[in-house]
């Protein structure tokens, strides 16, 4: 049995975007845009929203395990194809090393003995064999490891739901009081916090990549879409409405750590570590799923002739040389480990992070081209063309407002050369190709 199933596919988009960004990262929003952060994290999804629907829209039509990419090539020129396949392949690649760096740190703090290094070897190994084999044991490896990260949010909401209510014993409810200060830094923290937290968002676009391994393709592709985005948006939306009304937004620990201080809040013994655990596994499916992408779409590039031919074969429907390719840095990574423990983290994550929207921006664009050769889409976009040039407008408006930002401006111009190096590859190879033809 070489297909995923539509509960795979529910669970890839959702592990895929579930990892240490929302336990940890939502932190930082808060500490910027204070209770309306709410606002931040509503905009962030809503254009999280409008990106998927239009991925979606372009996978039901064209499901392949290149995705936006192959949509790119169709809908822009073959050098566009080249420029986000690579560029979505180099930075997802180094995502998963950052995500085992940081599963290692935690399991370094339970069994302080084992080097940081040795961890992240560990990991990687036992994820490439999960990887390497039947594309449905992968299925249902991650359909698990999704469904944890899951459940567990599920009973943060309701124990902080039934905290807030004043339903828990010995919690009292601070109702409302917390959130009068809802402004603290105007809409000015609202839109520095849509920058922080946008990022949470990356990761949906691997169940548009799995859609070609699905039992049906474009019935699949429609429901995951459909369901993965708004479950999100429950469970980021809420876990933050939870976090703002029972804590005060500029409190130290909601700063560090918003669940961990929640739990603590509401007396829940060991919280620190349980949240460790939700966390551990939220990497690891994180590192599973990513790498799941990253083989496919080089795959992809190399079924398009824009990588060796060599990396398309397969065995069980697993392309298990770009497999083996795409985790090939992760392991590099261990030596990374070794030599820099404490800073390789923020290094790797730093040179890539924006990659998301370029990305976005591709496949705004992408739709926008695409679409005019789709009499009937299976997964149509909501108020074409309006809401895709309002997403492209979004998408440019925060690399602006980034590029503005002294803090973000080193991270969004590191993306930009490594995009630009890789589109001047690309154009160069179209322009050859031309003249050969």
């Amino acid at each position: 049995m070489t297909h995923l199933r539509e509960r795979h596919l529910t669970m890839i988009a959702l592990g895929g975007v579930i990892g240490a960004g929302l336990f940890v990262g939502t932190g930082a929003g808060i500490a910027i845009a204070g209770p309306a952060v709410l606002i931040s994290f509503g905009l962030a999804g809503l254009l999280a929203l409008l990106v998927m629907r239009m991925l979606g829209e372009m996978a039901a039509e064209h499901p392949s395990g290149g995705a936006f990419s192959v949509h790119a090539e169709k809908a822009i020129g073959p050098w566009a194809g080249f420029t986000v396949g690579w560029g979505y392949w180099s930075a997802v690649v180094v995502v998963l090393a950052v995500e085992a760096t940081g599963a290692a740190k935690i399991a370094s703090g339970w069994l302080p003995g084992v080097p940081q290094w040795a961890w992240v070897l560990v990991f990687m190994s036992v994820l490439t064999a999960v990887n390497l084999a039947n594309v449905r044991n992968f299925g249902e490896f991650e359909f698990w490891f999704a469904g944890l990260k899951v459940a567990a949010i599920v009973l943060f909401l309701l124990l902080g739901g039934a905290a807030v209510l004043g339903l828990l014993p010995g919690v009292d409810s601070p109702g409302v009081s917390n959130l009068r200060d809802f402004l603290p830094h105007g809409w000015g923290g609202v839109v520095a916090g849509l920058m922080a937290v946008v990022f949470a968002f990356g990761g949906l676009e691997v169940v548009t990549i799995a859609a070609a391994d699905a039992e049906d393709p474009k019935r699949a592709i429609g429901k995951a879409v459909r369901t993965s985005v708004t479950r999100l948006l429950v469970f980021y939306l809420g876990s933050m409405a939870v976090v703002v009304t029972l804590l005060p937004w500029n409190d130290s620990e909601v700063g560090a750590s918003p669940y961990v201080a929640v739990l603590t809040r509401i007396g829940i013994p060991g919280a620190a570590q349980i949240m460790n655990v939700v966390i551990f596994v939220a990497l690891l499916s994180a590192i599973n799923a990513t790498l799941y992408g990253a083989a496919r779409m080089l795959s992809s590039l190399a079924d398009r002739g824009e990588a060796p031919k060599s990396l398309l074969r397969r065995r069980n429907g697993v392309p298990r040389n770009a497999v083996l390719a795409s985790v090939a840095f992760g392991f590099v990574s261990v030596g990374l480990n070794y030599l820099w423990p404490d800073t390789v983290f923020l290094l790797l994550l730093n040179a890539v992070g924006s990659a998301l929207l370029v990305v976005w921006g591709f496949i705004a664009v992408s739709q926008l081209r695409m679409r005019r050769g789709i009499a009937d889409p299976v997964v149509p976009m909501w108020g074409y063309p309006y809401l895709s040039w309002l997403a492209l407008a979004a998408i440019v408006g925060i690399v602006g407002l980034m590029l503005a930002d002294s803090q973000a401006r080193g991270q969004i111009l590191s993306t930009g050369v490594l995009f630009a190096v890789i589109a001047a590859v690309g154009v160069a190879r179209s322009a050859r190709r031309s003249t050969a033809g």
